[in-house]
């Protein structure tokens, strides 16, 4: 069974800051729910959160990084509420530039950091398969390393994922879908991959 899946689009923000908490996610999440609280019924929403450097104080900012929040395009409207905005995460502050609209894009590998499941790799192998099936969507698959993340009072586990071999319509489904939950922490969005060598 074709699920109907909204089309999407994503609301890329340069940031700027010295420093975030270590497990930032959840803490993001609520920032960016006091700023626009109509995300929090939007399932599909996504958040790619900036990418960091590990400390001993904390994650390091590097410059030029950038958040990525996917939602459906009928709701494109509702990056503009970040535009210019602080997000405050305990003693962190990520300011948001103005932002801009970047549409999806097809690839023929895609990347996602990681895919929520608490099976073995075989199991969840399997699970990913069957939801391919029922997006009609045709890849390869590469799972990677098993990863955990914090989220408010539990765990959230999951593994890597890189899908190839996608033809374009494919590759621009996926993007849309996604796979699993917890794409409020940034999970199951895919994201172009070019280099299948470098999986880890």
């Amino acid at each position: 069974m074709n699920d109907v899946i909204p089309e999407m689009i994503d609301a890329v923000f340069g940031v700027s800051g010295e420093m975030l908490p270590a497990n930032f996610s959840y803490a993001l999440w609520n920032s960016l729910l006091n700023l626009i609280p109509a995300i929090e019924s939007q399932s599909c929403v996504g958040v790619i959160a900036p990418r960091t450097v590990f400390s001993v104080a904390g994650m390091l900012l590097p410059k030029r990084s950038k958040l990525v929040v996917r939602l459906p395009l009928t709701h494109q409207s509702l990056y503009t509420a970040l535009s210019g905005q602080k997000l405050v995460m305990g003693d962190s502050i990520l300011a948001l530039g103005s932002g801009k609209l970047r549409p999806i894009q097809a690839y023929p590998t895609l990347h996602a950091h990681m895919v929520v499941g608490n099976e073995d790799e075989v199991g969840f192998l399997g699970n990913v398969t069957n939801r391919l099936n029922e997006l009609g969507i045709a890849g390869k698959l590469l799972c990677g390393m098993r990863n955990s993340m914090s989220a408010s009072n539990r765990i959230i586990k999951g593994y890597s994922l890189v899908i190839h071999d996608l033809k374009p319509g494919d590759s621009i489904r996926l993007q849309y879908a996604g796979l699993g939950a917890e794409r409020r922490f940034g999970c199951g969005i895919f994201v172009p991959y070019k280099v299948i060598t470098d999986l880890v």
